[in-house]
């Protein structure tokens, strides 16, 4: 008699019935739904914990010499607890991963911290591809990154006036260029996307970018295994909740303010007959929130359309406030590090920006040209190979 059999010619009720009952469904969940195709090669880790004790290894460089060593066809596997990761190490493959299945592959994962600090992925950096990221990016390319505003961004030219006057007063005297750099997208972000000229609330904005860094990089033991959050779950919890309240009250801040600004120039202008001000970020998101909202174009039954909340508004404020800043100046400060390293090709950038932009007047490259494809060549061709030796984040 197999056990089906005697599962059948069991009481219900009996301690037997369920202890067999509990065995069947584990045999048949691990036998019956396994894996049939394999995954890359990688190296051999051990059981539940898998490749943990390789986490030092996880930068850029680390992964491509794993792959080297254990890889093969472009394909490296670990395994990270209960985590599958898989790194690309061949031009071919990347073309298939980027490319051919860009689809499959364009979500980007998110951990526990990522996901509470941005408002259950409400913002366009880590919403999962499909309707809501397409609604998202639209809204990004209309009111955050337009040619309009791409014009009002010219106004930071005074910030890097600063900068380079800065470094010029400093020649022959030891400066720290990371925190200039970073200084400077601070300023430029804080300028541009909240309107401000003043250096009030820039104190908190920095020490919320510095714990938002750290929260999104942590190590939280229930990323990798979930049935251990307990251990220090309260705790890190804690901080998540500090750090977005602490979010929450600077971009509600900023909100109120340039509501109450608003409302004030719209009352000068009616009176005076003056022309309109020019709107910063934050005024051309909640004008078009508003908008939407009482036209009633956002609604949960529409297929074109997403709703949208001021959830939204504050997670894409957030990704501008982080991505305009501290992933900027890290990407600027390593390729001024790889141009010092490599003095025939600083010349070469320096000799192309005195010949095409000139040394005595301002920059006439295109603003409106996010990607600088209208900069110098020979400007452009730092940066990638620059992101490439040294990536801004190396560790994630």
């Amino acid at each position: 008699m197999d056990s089906l059999q005697i599962l059948l010619s069991l009481q219900p009720s009996s301690p037997a019935f369920f202890l067999l009952s509990a065995l069947l469904v584990s045999f048949i969940f691990m036998f019956g739904l396994r894996r049939k195709t394999p995954y890359p090669p990688g190296p051999k880790g051990y059981p539940i914990i898998g490749n943990m004790t390789m986490m030092d290894q996880l930068t850029h460089r680390g992964l491509a010499q794993l792959a080297s060593r254990y890889g093969q066809a472009g394909l490296l596997h670990l395994t990270m607890g209960k985590l599958h990761i898989v790194a690309v190490s061949t031009p071919e493959m990347a073309r298939e991963v980027l490319l051919t299945q860009d689809s499959i592959y364009s979500n980007r994962p998110a951990n526990d911290a990522i996901v509470y600090l941005t408002y259950d992925r409400a913002d366009m950096a880590f919403a999962n591809y499909g309707p809501f990221w397409r609604q998202m990016r639209k809204i990004c390319v209309m009111k955050v990154f337009s040619r309009k505003r791409a014009e009002s961004w010219a106004s930071v030219r005074e910030e890097v006036d600063s900068t380079v006057a800065t470094v010029m007063k400093s020649v022959g005297s030891p400066l720290n260029v990371g925190e200039l750099v970073f200084a400077l997208t601070r300023n430029i972000t804080y300028r541009a996307a909240f309107g401000s000229f003043s250096h009030e609330g820039q104190d908190e904005f920095v020490q919320i970018l510095q714990e938002f860094s750290k929260l999104f990089g942590a190590f939280n033991i229930a990323d990798f295994f979930p049935w251990l959050g307990w251990i220090h779950g309260t705790e890190f919890q804690q901080r998540l909740a500090k750090a977005r309240a602490s979010l929450d009250g600077f971009i509600d801040h900023i909100i109120d303010e340039h509501l109450v600004t608003r409302e004030r120039r719209n009352m000068e202008r009616a009176e005076n007959n003056q022309a309109a001000y020019d709107d910063d970020m934050v005024d051309e998101l909640m004008a078009f929130y508003a908008e939407n909202a009482s036209k009633g174009d956002y609604n949960d039954s529409s297929n074109s359309s997403i709703q949208l909340t001021k959830d939204n508004i504050k997670a894409i404020i957030m990704d501008v406030m982080f991505g305009g800043t501290e992933t900027v100046a890290s990407a600027i400060e390593w390729a001024m590090a790889e141009l010092m390293k490599s003095p025939e090709e600083l010349k070469k950038v320096q000799q192309e920006l005195s010949e095409n932009v000139g040394l005595d007047r301002p920059s006439e490259l295109d603003m409106n040209d996010s990607f600088g494809l209208t900069a110098p060549r020979a400007t452009r061709l730092v940066a990638v190979p620059s992101y490439r030796l040294s990536c801004p984040f190396p560790g994630k």
